[in-house]
């Protein structure tokens, strides 16, 4: 089957995208929005941590204070903010917090960052520390906005002396925060590469399966193929790598007795009702060349070989120097049929009309030669001689006759074998003739009937002639259910192992002669007649082969008899 070189693809558009390119682009399109708003919402959550974590550490830094015994006792001195100031200075220097202020319940600050806002008012809420709560609350003062807790202290009576602010302000926060954005940053980074790595590698692949084809490339391919399988004359049948029939178009439904092109499920092609030597070429896989194979009712001629992936367009190919190389894996066979039926039958009739004819020419040589002789003998004046050579022949040839025409009313089946005694006698073969039973006339098809005992004789002969016995048998018994025939020869007989390979069209057990014409014929077209009449062939050895055809008769005025 030659190899078709597959055009590039027709209408495609300059700048247009293949079908990798378009997935490959959406992908890393998806993959940097995905990144994007994972690393917005890993920022957004990192200051809000940052935010409550910073809340948290002011409040329990402000309560460690006001439970001070140093801040206790301090605030009720004269001037606190003497011995104050430098303990809020030494604390905010280790408690990593931006300010400390001690002030009065009158909102008067001891203690400042900046010393000149000592004794000034403090800028902030303090309702709810008077009252006794602790408070958190970003709030703008004269350091700008910050975060802070308000606690108020109380002396040993539990009275309210004090007030203790700590906090920090949003710009160190801030700081804090950008210190985790190139982290945040760097794994974004990371994610999208990897995603654009996948994508890209995922493009690589869908950019090989595709062959570089765009969608509408694809759609338009299929539409081609599609209509292309099923328009044309030859069957065509797909078979994938694990021996599964998977597609195969109308024609091949129709040659094979399929169902409908696409209602099949794939199914191993053993159990899909093949017949037996289609389904092994279909099994096996291997390369055939006009294989021909009989089904019930049709001669097949079938090609097969290996499917092939095509090759990728120039677009498709990928220079990279580091790319998988292309692994040869089986995508099954591909086997077209073609139906022979038709012309196998001509040439079986054709067979048919040859083994007559020779039969005939034997028969005539026959007669030539005894009338040669019946001619010589009057030449010699011998008459009585002559008539009597010309009246034993004439009887010999009308007691054969008459035997078969009275059990076998068949005049083209009595004509071959009676032109098939002369053929054996031009031979040196001794054939021996047996009739028993009445085949009605009409019965069976006289073709079929030529074809199977002119083929069996034409073997058994080719047999019995290496033989030193030389013989052939041919009974023929027929009753009111079916007739019987049975050839045998005296030759070496039949390989009962290979039987099953000689009723193959194209298989002999003979030596091919130059110029003799195709061998394997007989025996398959014997097989399928049989076939097409419902009988049943058997093959023996016995001193030689043993054919047994039983073919099984219509009833009277049945649909069976041939008119």
């Amino acid at each position: 089957m030659p190899r078709v070189q597959r055009a590039s693809p027709a209408g495609r558009s300059p700048g247009s995208l293949s079908l990798a390119a378009r997935i490959l682009a959406a992908q890393i399109g998806l993959v940097t929005l995905v990144v994007l708003l994972i690393s917005a919402a890993s920022y957004v959550n990192v200051r809000s941590q940052t935010h409550g974590f910073s809340a948290k550490r002011v409040l329990s830094v402000a309560e460690t204070l006001a439970h001070d015994p140093f801040v206790v006792s301090a605030v009720e001195l004269p001037d606190p903010s003497q011995k104050l100031q430098p303990f809020a200075d030494s604390v905010v220097g280790t408690a990593a917090v931006d300010f400390v202020t001690i002030m009065g319940t009158d909102r008067t600050r001891y203690t400042h960052p900046n010393p000149g806002e000592v004794g000034k008012p403090y800028v902030g809420s303090v309702a709810q520390a008077l009252a006794g709560q602790s408070h958190v609350e970003d709030y703008r003062g004269t350091l700008g906005e910050s975060v802070r807790a308000i606690v108020p202290v109380r002396n040993a009576e539990g009275r309210i002396t004090a007030l203790v602010a700590v906090g920090v302000t949003l710009q160190n926060l801030s700081l804090a925060q950008a210190a985790t954005v190139p982290a945040i940053i760097g794994a974004g980074a990371l994610a999208l590469g990897l995603g654009a790595l996948f994508a890209y590698a995922l493009s690589r692949y869908l950019r090989r399966a595709t062959l570089g084809y765009g969608p509408e490339e694809l759609r338009r391919l299929y539409a081609y193929y599609f209509s292309a399988l099923h328009s044309v004359r030859e069957g065509l049948v797909l078979v994938d790598a694990k021996g599964r029939l998977v597609l195969y178009n109308d024609q091949a439904a129709r040659l094979l007795g399929l169902p409908p092109a696409g209602t099949l499920r794939p199914l191993p092609v053993d159990r899909i009702g093949l017949p037996e030597t289609v389904a092994g070429l279909f099994a096996s896989g291997r390369r055939a060349t006009d294989e021909i194979h009989l089904t019930n009712n049709r001669v097949l001629v079938i090609s097969q070989q290996r499917a092939e992936q095509p090759d990728a367009i120039e677009s498709a190919r990928v220079p990279w120097p580091l790319r998988r190389k292309a692994v040869e894996s089986s995508l099954g066979t591909v086997a077209t049929l073609r139906d022979r039926t038709e012309v196998q039958a001509l040439t079986g009739e054709l067979e048919s009309m040859t083994t007559l004819a020779e039969a005939l020419r034997a028969q005539t040589h026959e007669h030539a030669n005894r009338l040669h002789t019946i001619a010589t003998l009057i030449e010699l004046g011998r008459e009585r001689e002559a008539l009597d050579f010309a009246v034993a022949d004439r009887q010999e040839s009308q007691r054969l006759t008459d035997e078969f025409v009275q059990a076998i009313d068949e005049p083209y089946l009595t004509s071959l074998l009676v032109g098939k005694a002369a053929q054996a006698h031009e031979r040196g073969i001794t054939l021996t003739l047996s009739a028993s039973g009445s085949l009605p006339a009409g019965a069976l098809d006289a073709r079929d009937l030529v074809t199977i005992t002119g083929n069996l004789l034409d073997n058994a002969f080719d047999a019995a002639a290496g033989s030193e016995l030389r013989r052939v048998w041919a009974d023929f018994a027929a009753d009111e259910e079916s007739v019987v025939i049975s050839i045998a020869d005296s030759g070496p007989g039949l390989d009962t192992d290979l039987i099953e390979e000689f009723f193959r069209m194209g298989v002999s057990s003979k030596a091919v002669v130059p110029g003799s014409g195709p061998r394997g014929l007989g025996l398959a077209l014997v097989r399928q007649a049989v076939a097409r009449l419902g009988g049943t062939l058997d093959v023996d050895n016995d001193a030689g082969a043993i054919f047994t055809v039983t073919i099984p008769l219509p009833p009277p005025g049945g649909l069976g008899y041939r008119h």
